[in-house]
């Protein structure tokens, strides 16, 4: 990438890279961790690919000091992780597990001795199973229950973590969850998944009231998995399916996030949903709002929908946001794809592909920028190789490999490739940073 495109971003731009408890950490049975959701379904046959699980995933619970390691080498601004609501309130609610907390001591610790910024995710789809055998997300209950254990959580890391996100991508949660019965915890009822999202952002709004009373000069925001949502021709009734792609998409949770309502051409019923004290703690102020894209979709009647990697999409995208719903700040807290990488003879991982579209989608967000579009951080998904959820270990996101034998770690072209350009970045910044991700 050149000079000149790199150009756009000011020296306080946040570069990081994102990651997930149940993704990486695996032991799953260690210190007290109570089961979740994701165990459970991993144990359904069939559920996911050759019945993979994330029982040790990457070890990161154990080896961390070496990916932190990892993470000083490239550089980052910031290292976004989530916090394991099972670690830290085994039966979802009540009693308080120490030695879980113990462990996220000692990484945001690790994290700021690298002079490296955590930010903290406080879900990413590890619901405790007690509480999805007690209803799970359709049930009000569970938002209360998300309170009390982000209470616990900034008890003991807010003194040291600034940014946090309360959820990443409610929709996959509501939808896939709860809706069609692909991720954990494998139900499929289109009430059950308006219900799960409206308690989703409910329980957004609750935590970012306890984070803003218990954690002074905290940074708040959420993570969305966002997309453009495109006709594939120019019929009308193309027109039609994309509006209603992008309704549930999209604006079934910005509208009630920074409208303080919800749209109202959802083809499904949202009675008993929209009770205006709810929507007000939902529509609570943000610090800021988080991106998670990836690809576009390409709609077609009566809602055939083909994913399509666009680097426009992404401009396309982070200008609407701008216009239509104004953020204080855009961070981009997921961007990445993935492919078949393998280990060559000489040792080395090659991945031209990601470094392109890496590049691509970098100069979108910096495209954006000089749009007017307050875009201020850029995370790459992912750290490391790690377990993809209901694909398993079969998809590639990492710049670092994993082989899941051995757990070896090696580093691939594009993990080389953003160590250069954020050097490039720092080295051009007119002003250093007190500490990474602040100015």
């Amino acid at each position: 990438m050149s000079d000149r495109r790199e150009s756009p971003f000011p020296p306080q731009f946040v570069w990081g890279v994102a990651t997930s408890a149940y993704q990486i950490e695996g032991a799953v049975d260690a210190d007290g961790r109570g089961e979740s959701i994701w165990d459970r379904f991993c144990a359904t046959p069939g559920a996911v690919r050759n019945g993979e699980s994330g029982e040790i995933a990457c070890d990161f619970y154990r080896r961390y000091p070496e990916d932190v390691e990892l993470m000083r080498e490239l550089g980052l601004d910031a290292f976004r992780f989530s916090i394991a609501w099972p670690r830290v309130l085994p039966e979802g609610r009540g009693r308080v597990n120490e030695a879980g907390l113990d462990f996220y001591d000692r990484l945001v610790d690790a994290v700021l001795e690298a002079g490296i910024e955590p930010w903290a995710t406080l879900y990413h789809w590890d619901l405790p199973q007690t509480l999805e055998d007690a209803g799970g997300w359709p049930e009000r209950a569970t938002a209360e229950a998300f309170a009390e254990y982000v209470e616990a959580v900034a008890a003991r890391l807010g003194d040291r973590v600034t940014w946090w996100i309360t959820h990443n991508e409610p929709r996959v949660m509501s939808w896939l969850g709860y809706g069609d019965g692909t991720f954990a915890p494998g139900r499929a009822s289109s009430a059950d998944a308006l219900a799960a999202a409206h308690h989703l952002l409910l329980s957004h709004g609750l935590a970012t009231a306890v984070i803003r009373r218990d954690v002074p000069g905290a940074k708040v925001g959420i993570a969305l998995d966002l997309t453009n949502a495109v006709p594939a021709t120019d019929l009308h009734a193309d027109a039609v399916a994309a509006r209603a792609a992008d309704g549930r998409a999209n604006r079934l949770f910005l509208d009630p996030l920074f409208r303080g309502e919800y749209p109202d051409d959802l083809p499904e019923p949202f009675e008993g949903r929209t009770d205006d004290g709810d929507l007000r703690t939902i529509a609570a102020p943000l610090d800021f709002l988080g991106v998670n894209y990836y690809h576009r979709q390409v709609v077609r009647a009566p809602g055939e929908v083909e994913l399509a990697v666009s680097p426009q999409g992404f401009f396309d995208l982070l200008t609407r946001l701008h216009d239509d719903y104004a953020p204080p700040a855009i961070v981009v807290t997921e961007n990445g794809t993935f492919f078949g990488d393998a280990v060559g003879h000489d040792g080395h991982v090659r991945d031209p592909e990601r470094e392109a579209y890496l590049a691509d989608h970098v100069a979108a967000a910096g495209r954006a920028l000089e749009a007017g579009v307050p875009v201020t951080g850029y995370f790459v998904w992912s750290l490391l190789d790690n377990f993809e959820w209901n694909v398993g270990y079969w998809k590639r996101f990492g710049l670092v490999y994993v082989d899941f034998p051995t757990l070896r770690r090696t580093p691939k072209g594009s993990f080389y490739w953003y160590r250069d350009f954020i050097a490039r970045r720092h080295r051009a910044g007119a002003a250093p940073r007190t500490s990474a991700g602040r100015p």
